[in-house]
Formats: structure tokens, C-alpha cells, sequence
């Protein structure tokens, strides 16, 4: 079998055509991007295969957008309106890139509030807010169900109160939560105490609201109220977030037939 010439010594070689043209279909085949096909109720994934700048932008834009509404509730507040769109950003980051770009824009909304009003108030938007934005897109993504998130949230929505308590009695050198149960257990003596004169009452009820007793509906209250919230959040999150192509697992059944009425 005859072998072809060498090439002499300073010529260039030239791969046969056929070769060449194998070579870049085995490469295009090796640098195409294949995705699994999602779930028909799952989140669109697609753009993820033009990740680069696009992410870069979208998750800076979205931070920007959680540090102006907290900015703007904090000094123009409307109401409880704004306070259901807090986590939705950073919700909306982790479902379209993912949980490192969640963080991501976490940090930066927080860096920009601690330039725009001070490391306290950044911190209040952090915890819980921050991280119930980031804890949404876990089990969002995941499909997990409503009652997870909201219990999950709920709980993490009560340790942001405490965590708001303990730094304002930081800053004003008094115990709050002491300061406020005791005001409350005075108060509620002080009207058990009209109504027995009135003669609404018996006189066995006087001395029954204790500080322990106030401090346990107190923390009752405020993870009801979370829980509340959470639910609000969940489902202007169902509403919103569906048309930006980042669906949320749907509601439960009794959910959507209070809707439907």
C-alpha cells in the first residue's frame, strides 16, 4: 500500500477537505446546547441558554427594583401594597437564573439601601424580605407546594420581627419587647379593672393578664400574621410573576375556587 509523500520541510500542511469538514460537525454537534423539555406548568428556561449579559443586566435591574420599592414604601408608604412586592424580585432572579444570581441581587439591593439609608435600614430590608425572596425561588423552582413555602416563610417571616426588635432596642438601649408586653399586660389590667367596676365582670378575672401570658399571644399573633402575609405574597406572585414567563406551582384547589367565585 503506497503512503502519501511527506510534505518538504517549510510547506504548509493542508488537512484534506473532507477531514476538515468532519472535524467542524463533530465540534458544532459538541458546542450545541440540548435542554430537556420542562414541565408544561414549570418555569420557561430557555433564555438561560443566553446567559452572559442578560443575566448580568436582569439581575441588577431586579435588585435596583427591590431597593426603590423599599425606599419608596419606607418614606412615601401607600399602604400594605408595596409590602407584598419585598421578596418578589429576588424571587423572580432565582426562577430565571438561578440561586447563585438570587443571592447576587440580594447583596447588591442591600448594598445600594446602605448607601441610600444607612446599614440599619438595609439591614430591616435583608432580613426577612432578602431572604424570603431567595427562599420563594428555592421551593418554587423545586414545584414545591403552597403550604411548604408559606410555613417555611411564615417562620422565617417571625425570626425577621425578632430580628427587627433586637436591632431596634439596640439602637435605642431599651429592651423592646419586654418594654411593649409590659405596657400591653398594664393596659389590659388597667381595662379589666373598668369592666369589674362596671359590673360587666367578676372580680376573679383582675390580676389574670400576666407578662408570660401577653409575650405568648404576642408571638401567636405574629406568626399568624405572617402566615397571612405569605399567603398574600403567594398568590400576587401567581398573578405577576406568570406573565413574565417564571411560573409559581399553582394554588391549592380551595384557593382557586375562592378565586373563581
Amino acid at each position: 500500500m503506497s503512503h502519501p509523500p511527506d510534505p518538504a520541510p517549510g510547506a504548509n500542511f493542508v488537512p484534506p477537505a473532507e477531514s476538515t469538514a468532519s472535524d467542524f460537525d463533530g465540534l458544532e454537534t459538541y458546542l450545541e446546547y440540548h435542554t430537556t423539555e420542562a414541565e408544561a406548568d414549570g418555569p420557561d428556561l430557555s433564555h438561560r441558554l443566553k446567559a452572559g449579559p442578560l443575566a448580568m443586566v436582569e439581575t441588577a435591574f431586579l435588585a435596583s427594583t427591590a431597593a426603590l420599592i423599599w425606599l419608596v414604601n419606607t418614606y412615601f408608604p401607600p399602604g400594605p401594597i408595596l409590602r407584598i412586592l419585598f421578596p418578589l424580585p429576588m424571587a423572580l432572579v432565582y426562577l430565571r437564573w438561578g440561586p447563585r444570581a438570587a443571592w447576587m441581587s440580594a447583596l447588591v439591593s442591600g448594598l445600594l439601601l446602605s448607601v441610600l439609608m444607612g446599614p440599619p435600614r438595609s439591614l430591616l430590608f435583608l432580613i426577612p424580605y432578602a431572604l424570603l425572596g431567595v427562599q420563594l425561588g428555592f421551593f418554587w423552582v423545586r414545584r414545591a407546594n403552597w403550604y411548604i413555602s408559606i410555613a417555611v416563610g411564615a417562620l422565617l417571616g417571625t425570626i425577621g420581627f425578632f430580628f427587627r426588635l433586637w436591632l431596634s432596642s439596640v439602637l435605642v438601649g431599651e429592651d423592646l419587647w419586654v418594654y411593649l408586653t409590659t405596657q400591653v399586660t398594664q393596659m389590659l389590667n388597667w381595662g379589666l379593672e373598668r369592666l369589674v367596676g362596671l359590673g360587666i365582670l367578676d372580680v376573679s378575672v383582675l390580676g389574670q393578664a400576666n407578662v408570660e401570658a401577653v409575650q405568648v399571644l404576642a408571638l401567636i399573633s405574629v406568626l399568624a400574621s405572617n402566615v397571612v402575609y405569605l399567603l398574600t405574597v403567594h398568590l400576587a406572585a401567581w398573578l405577576l410573576l406568570g406573565r413574565l414567563g417564571a411560573k409559581i406551582p399553582a394554588p391549592p384547589g380551595w384557593v382557586q375556587d375562592l378565586l373563581k367565585e
